[in-house]
């Protein structure tokens, strides 16, 4: 072309290999498949306490302490319970599942004084990786203790009365958690056990994810704000059952 002169035969070379590269897609994210690469920022978990996540995450734990109304509590709080709904707090936390992955949409009810050291107890779990089945009200369940359990529901706040007693459980003031309730279930002074599908986790010298044993990493997590474990009651025993009072 007039102006420019001859192309060097060096010049002819590079400007044919640049086209190649472009061609091929180097340098634009993709190998060799043509695959794209994958995202420099890893995915975050999904869903809920009900339906969670199939994705692994890198998300460390992350909780939020909110307030709660009697509209939030239709089947698990009544007039004439112990303490009100503004007395009361859902904690909204990242949970670890039961298939080794984190999930957000973990949700427990719990009395308002309580919220913030139930935070760092259930951080503690987060960390060392204890397992969760799921974590939602039994709100969810209408308000059936029976029903949540039979979900594998780990849950607090219940204005209910304890098991086989008159007065109000430990629940009915949200200052009781129970904790994979089939795995650590409640073994009534002649051994039985209520729910049929949970009857194996009778056996505490079982070592199956969630089970609870004396003296572990749970139970130390607890005793460090001062809650009991019901599986150091006398008679009875409630393996899944966490409290301010120890009962």
């Amino acid at each position: 072309m007039p102006g420019r002169g001859p192309i060097s035969r060096g010049a002819l070379l590079a400007a044919l290999l640049a086209a190649a590269l472009t061609a091929a897609g180097c340098g634009r994210g993709s190998d060799d498949s043509g695959e794209s690469a994958p995202p420099a920022t890893p995915p975050t978990a999904s869903g809920t306490a009900a339906s969670p996540s199939a994705s692994p995450t890198k998300q460390g734990f992350q909780s939020e302490v909110r307030k709660v109304t009697a509209g939030d509590l239709t089947s698990s709080w009544r007039k004439g319970c112990p303490v009100s709904p503004s007395g009361l707090r859902m904690i909204e936390m990242t949970y670890w599942g039961m298939d080794d992955k984190p999930h957000t949409g973990g949700r427990l009810v719990v009395n308002a004084k309580a919220a913030d050291d139930l935070v760092s107890v259930f951080k503690k779990l987060f960390d060392m990786r204890y397992p969760i089945e799921r974590m939602e009200p039994v709100d969810k369940y209408g308000g059936s203790d029976f029903d949540s359990i039979e979900a594998n529901n780990t849950s607090a706040f219940n204005c209910r009365n304890a098991t086989g007693s008159s007065s109000f459980s430990q629940h009915a003031y949200g200052l009781a958690v129970d904790i994979n309730p089939c795995q650590n279930p409640y073994v009534y002074a002649d051994g039985h056990i209520a729910h049929k599908s949970c009857a194996k986790y009778k056996n505490r010298k079982l070592d199956a994810p969630g089970m609870i044993h004396a003296g572990d990493k749970v139970v130390k997590a607890f005793a460090s704000i001062d809650w009991g474990w019901g599986g150091e009651w006398n008679g009875a025993r409630d393996y899944q059952h966490f409290s301010a009072s120890g009962r």
